[in-house]
């Protein structure tokens, strides 16, 4: 248990100087906390890095792959939950539709042993790819997630054989 607090976001260690705002819901009935960048970061257009891909896919494969990756955007935050809870990362609706953004892995999910582990202590980073013609800049403050708190179920097997967490970001692949 981390406190007596149920839930909620606090800033990173690494962004405390950084004016990082906590996210926070828009209306009264929004399931969804917005969620800002921390840093001004150009996501690179996708079909631009198709092409880059398709002139460098002979000289050397390696390389070439890397250019296909999603963008992770840094936010500056992390967030705390009881031990049944997760964070779910969501695109924001206007996202795709204004900004062509969307996010690659669909949802995101931060879960409970995130927060302060001992790789990146618990930093959350958005995973973006530009599906657009041109380049798009987001701007330090820009929301480009929400954050919903979901509860969850486990299976009458769910018994033993559970590890720590061990990392950060993509620690249990």
């Amino acid at each position: 248990m981390k406190s007596e607090r149920l839930r909620g976001f606090e800033v990173i260690t690494a962004y405390q100087d950084a004016d990082i705002n906590l996210p926070k819901r828009a209306t009264y009935h929004a399931a969804g906390y917005d969620i800002e960048a921390a840093e001004t970061i150009v996501l690179p257009s996708f079909w631009k890095q198709v092409v880059k891909y398709l002139t460098n896919m002979n000289k050397n494969e390696e390389e070439a792959k890397k250019i296909l990756k999603p963008t992770l955007v840094p936010t500056g935050l992390k967030s705390y939950m009881q031990d049944d809870e997760y964070l779910q990362i969501v695109n924001r609706s206007s996202n795709p539709l204004k900004r062509f953004l969307n996010l690659p892995n669909g949802i995101g999910i931060i879960d409970a042993d995130y927060y302060n582990n001992a790789k990146n202590e618990g930093h959350i980073h958005v995973q973006l790819i530009n599906f657009g013609l041109l380049d798009q800049t987001i701007n330090k403050g820009d929301r480009i997630a929400q954050g919903i708190f979901m509860s969850f179920l486990k299976t009458d097997q769910d018994e033993g054989g559970l590890e720590e967490r061990q990392g950060g970001f993509g620690s249990s692949d």
